[in-house]
C-alpha cells in the first residue's frame, strides 16, 4: 500500500505500526520486506524510493559463490582492507550469509552478469546486474515488492524530524507530517557523503539518521573513516566504477604514463590522484559494452570513452562510521535498530571493502528486521514525546567546502579544529573523531599523524554529554 500524499482518510495523525522503517535504499526496502511476513510496517522515505543513493551504486555485491572461492577468504580480504579494526563477528556474519543474500535477490528476478574482480579482493567474487547498474536493478526489484505487499504501508516525500522517547526506549518518530507510534523503529537513512563539496551522492545523503539517533541518546562510531572513490567524473558527481578498473582500464597522469597500482585499496588509490589533481581514467582497452548505462552516461556527459580517456577526480562516497549496533541491528537505546551505510557494525573497519555495501545492507538489514519483531507491545494509550531539537540546519556550500577542505583525503590539527565550530552537529562529530585519532589508517590519514598508532587500534565511540571513548569491539 501507498500514501505518497497526506495520512489516509480514517487514520489519526499519530499512527501505529509493529515497525517502521525510515529510508527506502536497500537495506529499509529488504528490512521491510523480511519483517512484512509478521508485521505490519510502515517505510518513510524522505524522496522517492526509486531514487535512494542504493539506486546509484555501480558496485557489485561481493559473496563468496565461484567454485576457488569460500567465506573465510571473503572475511580474510575484508578483514585485511579493515586495517585492524573490522569487528570479526561482524565479518563473519557478512561474509556467511552473503551466498544466501544474492539467492534471494535471484528469486526476486535480480539477473546477475558473473563474477568480477575489484580492488582488495582475491578472487573473482562480485556480482554485478547491468554492468554498473546494480544498485538500480536491485533496488528496483524490492521497491516493487515493497509497494505491493499488502502489510507494509509506503510514505514518500515525508522526513523524519527526531526520535520519539518515552520511558527511555524508542516508541516511534515525529515527521513533518504526523507522529508515529511503532513498536520499533529501524533507521535506515543512508550516510553522510553529501556533506562534502565533492560527492557521488544525492543531496540528501547528510547524516539525518545519525544526527536523529545521537540527540536521541544513542552511540556513533567511526565518524572519522569517509570512503573517497578514486574515480569521479570531474565537475560531476558521476561514479566510474572500480569494475571498469577491475576488467583492465587503467589510471594515466598528465604525462600518459601509469603511476599507480589501479586495484590497490580505494585510499591510497584516491590519495595517488588527490596528489595530482586530475587525472585519466583510460577505458579504450576494455569491453565497454559490459557496462552500457556508464558508457550512456560519459557520452551524454560528452566523452568518448572508445576514443578519449576520461578525466577523473576523488568524491567522497562511502562514510563507514555511524550508529553503534550489534549484530541484530540493535542500538544502545532500546526499541532502536539501525542498518546500512547509517549504521556501525564495525563490519569495515577503517576502510570497506569493494562491494561490500549492498551486502551490508541485505544481511545486517534483515537480521534487523527480524529482531525487531521481538519488540514488546505498545499498551494502551502512547504519550507524545518531546523528540528533541529538530532537523538539522541546512547544509550550505560553506558547510561543505569547509569539510572537503579540513576533512577531506587529507586532514591536520588545525584544519579539524576549525571544523569543530561547524554549524551542523554531525560535521563538528566528525570533527571530534578525527582530531581523536591520532594515526593514519585507511581512510583517515592526518599529516600530522602519518603512522599508524597500535594503541588506536580501538573504535572511537561519541556518546552524547560524554568524551569520546576507546573500544574493542569483538
Amino acid at each position: 500500500m501507498r500514501d505518497s500524499g497526506s495520512t489516509r482518510a480514517g487514520q489519526s495523525d499519530r499512527d501505529r505500526f509493529d515497525l517502521l522503517v525510515v529510508g527506502s535504499g536497500v537495506a529499509g526496502l529488504f528490512g521491510a520486506l523480511c519483517a512484512a511476513s509478521e508485521s505490519d510496517v510502515l517505510l518513510v522515505s524522505k524522496g522517492p524510493i526509486l531514487t535512494s543513493a542504493s539506486s546509484l551504486a555501480q558496485g557489485g555485491i561481493a559473496a563468496a559463490m565461484g567454485e576457488d572461492d569460500t567465506p573465510e577468504l571473503h572475511a580474510e580480504d575484508t578483514l585485511r582492507a579493515g586495517r585492524g579494526l573490522s569487528r570479526p563477528s561482524a565479518v563473519a556474519a557478512l561474509t556467511d550469509e552473503a551466498p544466501a543474500r544474492i539467492r534471494d535477490l535471484a528469486e526476486l528476478g535480480v539477473e546477475f552478469d558473473g563474477l568480477g574482480l575489484e580492488g582488495g579482493h582475491g578472487r573473482r567474487r562480485v556480482v554485478h546486474a547491468g554492468g554498473a547498474a546494480t544498485g538500480d536493478r536491485v533496488a528496483r526489484a524490492l521497491a516493487q515488492r515493497v509497494l505491493a505487499h499488502p502489510r507494509i504501508q509506503v510514505a514518500e516525500g515525508e522526513r523524519l524530524l527526531g526520535l520519539s522517547i518515552a520511558d527511555g526506549r524508542c516508541i516511534g518518530a515525529l515527521t513533518d507530517r504526523r507522529q508515529v507510534s511503532a513498536r520499533a523503529t529501524l533507521l535506515a537513512t543512508g550516510g553522510a557523503a553529501a556533506l562534502w563539496k565533492r560527492t557521488t551522492n544525492p543531496p540528501g545523503s547528510i547524516g539525518d539518521g545519525m544526527t536523529a539517533a545521537y540527540r536521541a541518546g544513542a552511540a556513533l562510531a567511526d565518524l572519522e573513516f569517509v570512503q573517497f572513490h578514486p574515480t569521479a567524473l570531474v565537475d560531476s558527481s558521476v561514479l566510474l566504477s572500480e569494475a571498469l578498473r577491475g576488467e583492465g582500464a587503467v589510471l594515466l597522469d598528465e604525462h600518459g604514463l601509469r603511476f599507480t597500482d589501479e586495484l590497490a585499496p580505494r585510499d591510497v588509490v584516491a590519495r595517488e590522484i588527490g596528489a595530482r589533481g586530475t587525472v585519466l581514467l583510460d577505458l579504450r582497452a576494455i569491453d565497454r559494452g559490459r557496462f552500457p548505462a556508464l558508457m550512456g552516461t560519459l557520452e551524454d556527459e560528452g566523452y568518448d570513452p572508445a576514443e578519449t580517456p576520461i578525466p577523473v577526480a576523488p568524491a567522497a562516497h562511502y562514510t563507514v562510521g555511524g550508529i553503534v549496533t550489534d549484530l541484530d541491528g540493535r542500538t544502545e537505546l532500546p526499541g532502536l535498530y539501525a542498518a546500512g551505510e547509517c549504521a556501525a557494525t564495525g563490519v569495515h573497519g577503517a576502510n570497506r571493502l569493494a562491494s561490500n555495501s549492498l551486502l551490508e545492507c541485505l544481511v545486517f538489514g534483515r537480521r534487523a528486521a527480524l529482531a525487531a519483531l521481538g519488540e514488546p507491545g505498545l499498551i494502551g494509550h502512547v504519550p507524545v514525546p518531546d523528540p528533541g531539537a529538530g532537523p538539522e540546519e541546512p547544509v550550505s556550500d560553506d558547510l561543505r567546502r569547509a569539510l572537503w577542505r579540513d576533512c577531506g583525503l587529507v586532514r591536520d590539527a588545525a584544519g579539524l579544529g576549525r571544523l569543530r565550530d561547524a554549524p551542523h552537529l554531525l560535521a563538528r562529530l566528525v570533527a571530534e573523531s578525527a582530531i581523536a585519532r591520532e594515526e593514519s589508517r585507511g581512510s583517515h590519514f592526518r599529516a600530522d599523524f602519518p603512522l599508524e598508532s597500535d594503541e588506536l587500534e580501538r573504535h572511537i565511540v561519541l556518546r552524547p554529554g560524554s568524551p569520546p571513548a576507546l573500544e574493542t569491539w569483538l
